[in-house]
């Protein structure tokens, strides 16, 4: 069904283009109320989600965006009282609908004074394994608090919490509120006052832009809509339809065929583009005034007595047409010809110099030139890494984090890596980039993740890494089954712990992670540990000054030295293993929002329950079958000692790795290949060759089952 023509097309400043519309016969009919919308110019004039008070500021056929006012979810001191508020726990539901929340573009917020917040799906359809919880914590660090992280795919229902025990009356007076809210990240721009006083509320109204993506349909693709002439929604003769992103069975986009633009859902709707003047485009010929313009396309041809390439060349004179008189005219052509190339060429090269400076280029390569005596990685082209990665399709995206996303790519010498295609939104996040590269390109173990490369000419910079094939520690973790042996656990401790001691001790300068965790290890195919993602961390301070810094890292692993004093030691890369160690002996989670509030922090449970003498209960079953209880307890006792509250009381991560040697070697001597292919027959698998088989994740896993699987922005910016 088409819209009738008499429909409402504009609500206050706003234009609603078809599938949307306003009333019966007005928008695409799909079975649900994603189409629907209100318009009440008599009141306030704006336009809203049908039956909803979502307010809709903006919509792109082109892209499937809708962007909506999302609500801030407050906290606040009462006066009165004396005590924080009852928490409003606000969800949002938009599962009546075909909506979802983008992943690329929002990310969760949090703004206050020592406030962890958490936000979780409420998807109905959800699996229990699919189900996402992550938390951010704002520390205001010298008066600064605010932190955001990346949120997964698919999210259309969710719900937002505050943790009461991170938040008190005791700064009240200093930050009266705390805030917790979905936002779109280029939107947003962070004050300090916002945590002081409520001018984050009163600025906004008590809302903030989000961007949800949707899709026709909730159950169907383009090939079951297409046996059913009357439900296909791409009418437009010049339309194609493209699945959703999201997955087969989530609904599909039409879009006009390439040549065209429009609107695909109306009929007749894509009509044809004049690449020739269209200033949207760069002009497609190679010598100008060569373009003629045809219906879906275009064609460059060269003037009337002129041969050449009028795409990518040059158009020179017909030879068998000229004289000796005219010599002179072919040289003007040519080197007219040769100017526009050698302007053009200028130009590009001018634009790659200016994103490489954007992105600290030349600052970080003279630093590490005065370290290093040269570059000790490539420098790889655009497109190199686009002919890796088939364009960086969304087919090859094997991990995406709050700063990124990470695709898998085959070089053209046919070695495997993983790119991160940074997401660099503010000043903050460049000098992070830049930094973590410097940090990377000095570090050469044989448990540190291989920095190959980067690309730094492009707009988005990238850092290529070498490909880590078998997933990471947190999946083998808490995903395997049957559980790993226990020797194999040791040996990865082992080394891993000889990493952060290579990186405390003989690295040069010393460098602090930041964000030591389970999904920051990844293993390699014969399951060798490999210490990933650097975007925490730091090199060592030289005196106080430095030592303040802005608080990052992952609930769960977090030091809390660290978190009350807003300073990163070497010791707070030794808590965060001491909680990595505890994994590997219980096979619980560093982090569980599901148990019960004691239960909630698997450190704080562990250092109870071994205070008590009741270690073994919390032992996974298969160790204590393995090993004896006299081993266990011994690296129990490690655990124990890294996750001291003071960071003087903790050993070094030399001691560790010398303590883990002696353990190990008590459990089992060190795993060959041999024993690797044991266990991946254990766990009914193959050595993976292809990105389909297994996938490697650099900061995030895509569908997250806890707090601890998500990479948790602890941040405050600077």
């Amino acid at each position: 069904m088409q819209p009738s023509a008499s429909c409402q097309r504009r609500c206050g400043d706003i234009d609603i283009p078809y599938p949307f519309g306003i009333g019966p016969g007005c928008h695409l009919e799909t079975g649900d109320w994603t189409f629907i919308l209100t318009c009440n110019r008599t009141a306030d004039g704006r336009l809203r989600l049908y039956n909803y008070k979502i307010e809709v500021t903006g919509m792109s056929v082109r892209h499937g965006q809708l962007r909506i006012s999302n609500y801030i979810n407050p906290w606040c001191y009462n006066a009165s009282t004396r005590a924080m508020n009852e928490q409003s726990n606000w969800w949002y539901n938009m599962n009546i609908t075909n909506f979802r929340v983008n992943d690329a573009q929002n990310r969760f917020t949090v703004i206050g004074c020592n406030s962890l917040a958490y936000i979780r799906s409420l998807n109905d359809t959800a699996s229990v394994d699919s189900r996402y919880m992550t938390g951010c914590m704002a520390i205001a660090c010298a008066g600064v608090g605010c932190c955001q992280t990346a949120i997964p795919s698919g999210l259309n229902a969710y719900q937002v919490s505050f943790e009461e025990k991170f938040n008190s009356t005791e700064i009240a007076n200093f930050s009266p509120c705390s805030y917790a809210v979905l936002v779109e990240a280029a939107a947003f721009d962070f004050r300090t006052t916002y945590v002081t006083t409520d001018e984050f509320m009163t600025s906004s109204g008590g809302q903030v832009p989000l961007v949800l993506d949707w899709a026709i349909g909730k159950n169907t693709t383009c090939e079951e809509d297409r046996r059913n002439a009357s439900a296909y929604a791409c009418v437009s003769r010049n339309s194609e339809c493209v699945d959703s992103k999201y997955g087969l069975g989530r609904g599909y986009l039409c879009n006009c065929s390439a040549g065209y633009d429009g609107n695909p859902y109306l009929i007749d709707g894509c009509h044809d583009i004049n690449e020739c003047e269209d200033k949207r485009f760069q002009y497609p010929c190679s010598v100008p005034g060569t373009c003629t313009n045809t219906v879906g396309g275009f064609y460059c041809s060269c003037p009337h007595k002129t041969t050449g390439n009028a795409y990518n060349g040059t158009c020179d004179e017909n030879k068998s047409q000229i004289g000796c008189a005219s010599s002179g005219a072919v040289v003007l052509i040519a080197t007219a010809s040769c100017l526009y190339m050698f302007h053009e060429k200028r130009r590009l090269a001018k634009i790659k110099r200016e994103y490489f400076k954007q992105h600290g280029g030349f600052q970080v390569f003279e630093e590490m030139k005065s370290r290093q005596g040269g570059l000790s990685f490539t420098l790889f082209t655009q497109e190199e890494l686009e002919a890796a990665t088939n364009r960086f399709d969304e087919r090859h995206v094997i991990g995406k984090g709050a700063n990124g996303t990470v695709y898998r790519g085959t070089t053209r010498s046919g070695d495997a890596v993983a790119i991160k295609r940074c997401r660099l939104s503010s000043e903050r996040q460049k000098k992070e980039f830049g930094k973590e590269m410097l940090i990377l390109s000095q570090i050469n173990h044989r448990n540190v993740v291989k920095l190959l490369g980067c690309c730094l000419e492009v707009e988005v910079p990238m850092l290529v890494y070498r490909y880590v094939p078998n997933g990471t520690l947190y999946r083998l973790i808490h995903r395997a089954a049957p559980r790993v042996p226990f020797s194999l656990r040791m040996k990865i401790a082992l080394q891993t712990a000889e990493a952060l001691a290579y990186l405390h001790s003989w690295a040069s300068p010393p460098i602090i992670h930041g964000d030591v965790k389970t999904s920051n290890i990844l293993l390699d195919d014969d399951y060798t540990a490999m210490v990933s993602d650097f975007g925490a961390s730091t090199v060592a301070p030289t005196d106080q000054a430095q030592l303040v810094t802005l608080v990052q890292g992952t609930c769960g692993y977090l030091d809390p030295e660290y978190m009350r004093t807003c300073r990163l030691t070497d010791k707070s890369d030794v808590y965060s293993f001491g909680v990595v160690l505890l994994e590997l002996l219980t096979c619980r989670k560093a982090l569980n929002l599901e148990e019960l509030e004691e239960e909630k922090y698997l450190s704080a449970q562990f250092l109870l329950v071994l205070g008590e003498g009741r270690l073994e209960e919390m032992l996974d079953d298969q160790v204590k079958r393995e090993q004896s209880v006299e081993l266990l307890e011994q690296v129990a006792d490690l655990a124990r000692r890294c996750l001291e509250m003071a960071g003087d009381l903790r050993p070094s991560m030399r001691q560790v790795a010398e303590e883990l040697h002696s353990l190990s070697r008590v459990a089992q001597q060190p795993f060959g290949r041999h024993d690797s292919e044991e266990i991946l027959a254990l766990l009914g698998a193959s050595p993976p060759t292809t990105a389909s088989q297994s996938q490697v994740e650099m900061t995030t896993t895509r569908n997250a089952t806890s707090i601890d699987t998500a990479y948790i922005g602890i941040r405050s910016p600077r």
